[in-house]
């Protein structure tokens, strides 16, 4: 009982929902955003060191800056063939990024960025029926990026990154959820009873887990060919890179601390006389933790087609490793709490995200962007929870950039990002714990940013 009980608040510890499937987030560029998030095969400035680090060897200018931050509001359903629904009441997330350029050489550029590609949250409440699989969480990532590009002809540039990455993550989730002591009634103790009317709608006790993740590298390279003066060719690949939280702690929420260890002295010992288990509450904040998640890989591939200087259209195909994510192993401190040691599978699939953008200069101030693209779930259906109601999901995106000064432009974006609903039921392998029902997602992404180059 004991090892179900850490297993339900820890099974599942570093998942999130995001504006991506699984928890990568597509905000690293206001102007990319509102095209679908293209971009591996256009000429981006100092944008280019996340789409394709190729992209920088075309830099034009000898300094390009570029700032700016997303809003994502993102919320999720979850409905029962009996009628019961519920909603996630999230806090907006705001992934954020800079990107500074500069030209070394005509040949050889250089660079530095810093961007959030993971994270964002989930907040599904204390007491939802679900509450004995998660409550609420959040995952945030960052990047640091230091970029080079060597321009090698007029036509062909290449370019490599090396990704510090390093974050954080919180996640709640009830250890004895509003209504878990219910099979008690049937000692038909009225003292017994009385205490178990207290907790029938709200969690007896419930666990908050945090941690840092450790920095940890990666790579990002590229490549960038213009077929013609109309048509280009990008290709990149950013590597993956496993996160790993060295030192987690958790803390312990009791509804009434005294009056559960009173209840359960109370009660345990007729368990055990009936040959049941009995009810522990793991001391999870008497120890720590360690635990690791990968970030996926991602290949690029994808064409620009500029059939005049006005109008721009981009397409490309983004290939996410998801398959590198088959179990989540949580290893306690042995001195504390030996024996609470976790492997819990996940088996995500490799995925693919078809994108879509376009641009038109509307003026010479003015550009204006349409973007769509869809994006696969790396969730298999036996495993569909929760804290990642993963699904298919559609964005549609536009925006448009405005340029008070030759050298300044002022972006923003909007994305609006609909999942494909999607039956689940999701059985927790120890406890025998099982929710099922149908979960609907949606989020909306404005985004703002500001370019500068000289």
């Amino acid at each position: 009982m004991k090892k179900i009980i850490t297993l339900a608040c820890l099974s599942m510890l570093p998942f999130t929902y995001a504006s991506a499937e699984g928890y990568q987030v597509n905000a690293q560029s206001t102007k990319q955003a509102a095209m679908g998030h293209v971009g591996v095969s256009m000429k981006l400035g100092a944008e280019s060191m996340h789409f394709n680090p190729a992209g920088l060897g075309f830099l034009n200018k000898s300094v390009d800056l570029s700032a700016g931050m997303t809003g994502v509001f993102a919320k999720a359903k979850f409905s029962q063939p009996d009628g019961y629904k519920h909603q996630s009441d999230n806090d907006p997330s705001t992934p954020l990024y800079f990107y500074g350029a500069f030209k070394i050489y005509d040949f050889l550029s250089a660079g530095i960025s810093v961007t959030n590609p993971y994270g964002s949250s989930m907040d599904w409440g204390l007491n939802w029926r679900g509450s004995a699989f998660v409550q609420n969480i959040s995952l945030k990532s960052f990047s640091i990026q230091p970029t080079i590009a060597w321009k090698l002809t007029d036509r062909l540039s290449l370019g490599a990154g090396m990704m510090v990455m390093f974050g954080d993550f919180t996640l709640g989730r009830a250890l004895i959820p509003a209504g878990g002591l219910e099979k008690l009634r049937v000692l038909q103790s009225p003292q017994v009873n009385a205490i178990l009317d207290k907790y029938k709608d709200i969690p007896a006790a419930s666990a908050s887990l945090s941690g840092d993740a450790g920095v940890r590298l990666g790579y990002n390279i590229g490549a960038m060919f213009d077929v013609t003066d109309q048509i280009s060719l990008g290709v990149s690949y950013r590597s993956k890179v496993k996160m790993r939280v060295p030192e987690g702690h958790a803390v312990m929420d009791y509804a009434n601390e005294a009056e559960l260890r009173g209840l359960l002295a109370l009660v345990n010992p007729i368990l055990v006389a009936n040959k049941q288990k009995e009810i522990v509450v793991p001391p999870l904040d008497k120890g720590t933790f360690d635990a690791e998640l990968p970030l996926p890989s991602n290949f690029n591939v994808g064409l620009t087609y500029k059939p005049n200087d006005r109008w721009l259209v981009s397409g490309e195909v983004q290939f996410v490793g998801w398959g590198a994510y088959k179990t989540l192993n949580v290893q306690f401190s042995q001195e504390v709490l030996g024996g609470y040691n976790i492997e819990a599978p996940k088996e995500y699939k490799n995925t693919r995200i078809y994108r879509l953008g376009g641009q038109f200069a509307a003026t010479n101030r003015l550009d204006i962007r349409l973007g769509a693209y869809y994006d696969e779930t790396p969730v298999r259906t036996d495993y569909l929870n929760p804290e990642t109601p993963s699904m298919n999901k559609l964005g549609l995106s536009t925006g448009f950039s405005f340029r008070p000064l030759e050298n300044l432009s002022v972006d923003m974006a909007f994305t609006y990002i609909t999942g494909f609903g999607r039956d689940g039921s999701y059985t927790d392998k120890l406890s025998g714990d099982k929710l099922e029902g149908h979960y609907d997602v949606h989020a909306f992404m404005p985004s703002l940013g500001i370019s500068y180059a000289f």
